[in-house]
């Protein structure tokens, strides 16, 4: 016998108003805790198929592994059991009791404004399915064995702040959560209140949402039958007899297995529901069976948008159910698609394969590279698919996935252009995005460069000076306002045999002979002015000139051929931590402004050499300000401002 060592421990604080949200039935549809119990069950079973490979006194080997539901109407309980890997006392604490994951914060503001399916999508994306247990039941108790261990332990809590930890006798592995289900308020109305002691109820939740769940979901089921006469035929005034069989609740049929022809879309968001814990509908299906170079069968699923669980990923990398003869041998292949497909979720049959392969040897298993060529083939043909004929829906997975994509741009992914072809931009002359094809198409026949300029946010880069001429000679910039846009740039040179340029950096051919010897001959008459201006901000800049670049704006701030943006810069400064120089650049000017002919005025004049250098300074302030970087001293450049305020007309 066990000893028995109690204890009673609280919540954390994040658990406990993640129950209070539970309680208050954030599911439109209270059957969803069935779901993820048995999906959590479903997990432990595999999980221990996966040891058993390499520890194979886990798991016998003629041993079924399988889940039970078991219901008792007088009781009003519900359990579902499984003879998977279980967990220890430890482990019942730590998976239960607390929800160690960096983001919980956004997550419960999240779900606390959510309603309905929405709230259902964020907690399967959150992995947090076996709180629901709670919008059902007012106490929920969970047994449990580890493989490999005589001890079992025991977890209980009635949502009220704390749960119970203790030692006990538990006869056979794996785990039993027991629901005390809340009393009936609708008497077992199936659409209002429904009943989860009721086996038809219990039978058709699982029909809808774990049919095809692997291992058997089996449940004792009492059936009335006539009772029968030595003729073997009914009695006669309906005598009847009740009947205990068990019955298997699920089809069990692998979707991937099965003629596409014959599944219904439903199945197929079902299924995905299932492992990718995204509870709205994926944005493209992939569904295919090769048999030659290598026969495999797979089932990928493109997801409309980004689940928090993926979002919070430290490991870039992509995690594929990897089947052998329909047996599961890794939840998370990483060398079935590249690192830039990592949002891709799905299921890889392949017989070809050993039952015991490993991580080593399956990455340098050359079947391996040909089915991921496949699969990155069939991919991305699916999202030049959706673009082309589902444009909303793939706008609204590029917002939560194209970041990725571009990823597989900067690593040598793109010689053929497959992945530039799918990438959307922020243009400044379209409403909507773009992608470079369709710039390609629209660029005058003059034209010789795509134009793009890099900026933090989209208003931000479309309000830039840099585009004052391209808006005067009507042609489009790109705007490039990613993070990761100029790490793409590193790789993305060219697209269609046409350049990519920055507008902001370098020189730009914009002008014709005429406007060019008129600016020409304006600096070469103001050269003394554009030389005190240096003057003033050499710690700053490397040059002053005038300039081709504006038609309304005094002055703008342009960056050498090839250099990284002011937008790059800070991200490398600040957010990876690297130690750069200072990149000076060069300070331009709109001769025909107004404030211009004000500084030849400063200069000719000796007694307002101060009011040069701080008109200067007001100069460079605002120019950086204009591309939405910030002054290196704020309160001198106010106080700047200020006195030029009150001077001002003098």
């Amino acid at each position: 016998m066990t000893t028995q060592q109690t204890e009673t421990r609280r919540f954390e604080a994040e658990v406990q108003e993640l129950l209070g949200l539970m309680i208050h039935s954030l599911y439109t549809e209270k059957d969803i805790f069935l779901r993820e119990l048995i999906s959590n069950a479903s997990d432990a079973c595999d999980k221990l198929r996966i040891e058993a490979l390499t520890n194979e006194g886990l798991l016998a080997a003629d041993e079924e592994l399988q889940i039970r539901l078991e219901a008792d109407k007088e009781a009003r309980t519900l359990s579902v059991i499984d003879n998977g890997i279980g967990m220890s006392r430890d482990e019942l604490a730590e998976n239960l009791g607390t929800i160690a994951r960096s983001g919980t914060r956004a997550f419960l503001e999240r779900l606390k404004e959510a309603k309905g399916e929405a709230a259902a999508e964020l907690i399967g994306q959150f992995g947090v399915g076996f709180y629901s247990s709670f919008m059902v039941a007012d106490e929920v108790v969970v047994t449990s064995r580890r493989a490999g261990s005589d001890t079992g332990a025991r977890w209980a809590s009635k949502a009220d702040g704390t749960y119970t930890l203790e030692d006990t006798d538990v006869a056979e592995r794996g785990t039993r959560v027991t629901l005390h289900l809340k009393p009936l308020e609708g008497e077992g109305d199936a659409d209002t209140d429904p009943d989860f002691t009721d086996s038809w109820t219990l039978r058709s939740v699982v029909k809808r949402h774990s049919d095809f769940v692997e291992h058997p979901i089996r449940m004792e089921v009492e059936r009335q039958e006539p009772e029968l006469d030595d003729e073997g035929k009914p009695k006669e005034g309906g005598a009847t007899k009740t009947v205990v069989s068990t019955e298997t609740l699920n089809s069990r049929k692998p979707l991937w297995s099965r003629d596409p022809k014959e599944i219904e879309d439903e199945e197929y968001n079902e299924f995905y529901r299932h492992i990718a814990h995204d509870f709205s509908e994926p944005g493209r299906v992939v569904h295919l069976r090769a048999e030659v170079p290598v026969e495999f069968s797979a089932l990928l699923y493109v997801p409309k948008q980004k689940a928090m669980m993926f979002a919070e990923d430290p490991q870039a990398k992509s995690k594929l159910l990897l089947y052998v003869k329909r047996v599961l041998i890794m939840p998370d292949c990483a060398d079935l698609l590249p690192p830039w497909l990592r949002f891709v979720r799905g299921v890889v049959d392949c017989p070809d394969l050993p039952l015991n392969v490993s991580r080593q040897t399956l990455q340098a298993n050359p079947i391996t590279r040909r089915i991921q060529k496949h699969l990155v083939s069939k991919v991305l043909g699916a999202l030049g698919e959706m673009l082309e004929k589902e444009r909303e829906d793939y706008e609204t997975f590029f917002d939560a996935h194209g970041r990725v994509l571009k990823e597989g741009i900067y690593q040598g992914a793109d010689d053929d252009q497959r992945l530039s072809k799918l990438c959307l931009f922020p243009s400044s002359t379209q409403d909507e995005l773009t992608t470079l094809g369709g710039y390609v198409e629209r660029m005058p026949e003059d034209q010789e460069a795509i134009w793009y300029l890099a900026g933090m946010d989209r208003e931000t880069a479309a309000a830039s000076p840099h585009l004052e001429a391209f808006r005067a000679k009507d042609r489009e910039v790109l705007l490039m306002t990613d993070p990761v846009d100029e790490w793409m740039l590193q790789r993305l040179q060219a697209f269609d045999e046409k350049p990519l340029k920055a507008v902001d950096r370098g020189e730009v051919d914009l002008e014709d002979d005429t406007a060019k010897e008129a600016r020409e001959a304006q600096e070469a008459e103001h050269k003394d002015l554009l030389q005190a201006m240096r003057a003033v901000l050499q710690e700053d800049v490397a040059e002053v000139r005038f300039s081709s670049r504006l038609k309304d704006s005094a002055a703008v701030l342009v960056g050498t051929e090839g250099g990284v943006s002011p937008a790059m810069e800070r991200v490398m400064r600040e957010v990876q931590g690297m130690d750069l120089p200072k990149t000076k650049r060069v300070l331009e000017l709109n001769a025909e402004h107004p404030v211009v002919a004000r500084l030849q005025g400063f200069h000719a004049d000796e007694a307002r050499s101060q009011d040069l250098e701080d008109y200067t300074r007001l100069l460079y302030g605002q120019a950086l300000i204009a591309e939405g970087s910030p002054v290196p001293d704020p309160a001198g450049f106010a106080k700047l401002v200020t006195r030029l305020m009150v001077g001002a007309g003098a």
